[in-house]
């Protein structure tokens, strides 16, 4: 499906990749539905777009309530006269430092955001995305989501969730005209990071991309119809080398413990200080 024939929902469209993916779609032709909990910044994003027009609107809701849910899918129904006919998941969240150092506020909000809403908003608009003569469903999960890296655990059990619910549901919906598809980001500069994520980047001379690249490798994805991609190399080297020879990684990874739990008890003692 090309640009211009999508009528787009992304979550997370206030910031981060979200944003870049409206501002690429939109770019490319696509009418976009802006989705994400705070009103002010998604009418910011809009309003970069050119502002609410037959090809642009926003809706505020917290995608992890039912009520938020039921209030974007009412959205996406009646937007435009006939609805939506792509969903693309974007929001998410990440929470940097060794599982011992994590509370169990912090799991349950990572898997809220990044799993249990995603599949539920999902569920809701299947019967919009399949009565349109074509639709999609675009994931956007993690490098993390196929290669488990310490500092990140509930972090990369969220996206391998998400990923292995793309996959089931693209092989439910094999004989519709809804594609599923995962696009699959290295790390990214966005504020999601903790700083002490950056410092840690830094030190061991992991690449971040900038917001815009990676919208336009995805958005690049969808209209293509490939099912799934991993952005950046040597990134994409290791998930296939993980998949085959999981040792050769473990060794790897092992060498950078270090320098990863230095830098997670920075990122703890920078959580605990007084805001």
């Amino acid at each position: 499906m090309k640009a211009a024939a999508m009528r787009a929902l992304i979550t997370g469209a206030s910031g981060g990749i979200g944003r870049a993916l409206a501002q690429e779609l939109h770019g490319r032709g696509a009418s976009v539905l802006l989705v994400g909990r705070n009103a002010q910044a998604l009418e910011r994003a809009a309003q970069a777009l050119g502002g609410r027009s037959a090809r642009v609107d926003w809706c505020a809701a917290d995608l992890v309530t039912a009520e938020g849910r039921a209030r974007v899918v009412d959205a996406a129904c009646h937007w435009g006269g006939s609805g939506i006919n792509v969903l693309v998941n974007s929001a998410g969240c990440g929470d940097f430092g060794m599982l011992d150092a994590v509370d169990d506020a912090a799991i349950e909000r990572l898997f809220a955001i990044n799993a249990v809403a995603p599949v539920q908003l999902t569920r809701a608009l299947l019967p919009q995305l399949c009565s349109q003569s074509a639709g999609a469903i675009l994931n956007i999960g993690s490098v993390f989501g196929s290669l488990g890296y310490p500092g990140f655990a509930a972090y990369s059990a969220s996206k391998f969730a998400l990923r292995g619910f793309t996959e089931a549901l693209r092989r439910e919906l094999a004989d519709s005209k809804v594609g599923v598809h995962y696009f699959a980001p290295r790390a990214t500069r966005t504020g999601m990071n903790a700083a002490a994520v950056d410092r840690m980047n830094a030190e061991l001379k992991v690449a971040m991309d900038p917001p815009a690249q990676v919208a336009a490798a995805a958005c690049a994805m969808l209209e293509a119809g490939r099912t799934g991609a991993v952005f950046g190399w040597p990134e994409k080297l290791f998930v296939r080398i993980n998949a085959l020879l999981p040792g050769v990684v473990d060794g790897s990874l092992r060498r950078q413990l270090p320098v990863i739990r230095r830098h997670a008890a920075a990122a703890a003692a920078e959580r605990a200080m007084p805001s």
